[in-house]
């Protein structure tokens, strides 16, 4: 089974947040990870954002990113590029949005992308994102 994930649940595969070990779990039995290239911009800020709020030392998020970059550099993750088509995609898709959905720049990436990559669901424990999903037609998932 191939899983779309956004930057924050990419996140919990490196980090002891809470819904970690399951995120974890459910990428250990995916046949392909999915994301975004935005993911490797988010996770640089979600790192920096640790150690900048003292949840982590500036040694372990180094370590972190190496991590994270090798397995990218692995195909780990499969991440699809942010081309200006995929730009010009966003912009069509929120001109089309009914007015009651909340969309944020980041998360209107992540679910072009995943419509472009033929999800049909995206795995994020963001609200925002969730509630987001389904006005494009996606089913938004999380680990309960």
């Amino acid at each position: 089974m191939k899983l779309y994930f956004d930057s924050a649940y990419i996140a919990k595969c490196y980090l002891n947040e809470v819904d970690g070990s399951g995120v974890r779990e459910l990428a250990r039995s995916a046949s392909g990870l999915y994301s975004s290239a935005l993911c490797v911009a988010e996770l640089a800020c979600v790192f920096h954002r640790q150690v900048r709020e003292g949840s982590i030392a500036p040694s372990l998020a180094a370590v972190l990113r190496g991590y994270f970059l090798e397995d990218i550099k692995n195909e780990v993750w499969a991440l699809i590029p942010v081309t200006d088509l995929l730009l010009h995609r966003v912009e069509f898709l929120t001109r089309n949005l009914p007015v009651s959905c909340h969309i944020r720049a980041g998360d209107a990436i992540h679910l072009v992308s995943a419509v472009e990559l033929g999800f049909e669901e995206i795995w994020t424990n963001d609200r925002h994102l969730l509630a987001a999903a389904a006005c494009v037609g996606l089913k938004g998932r999380s680990v309960d």
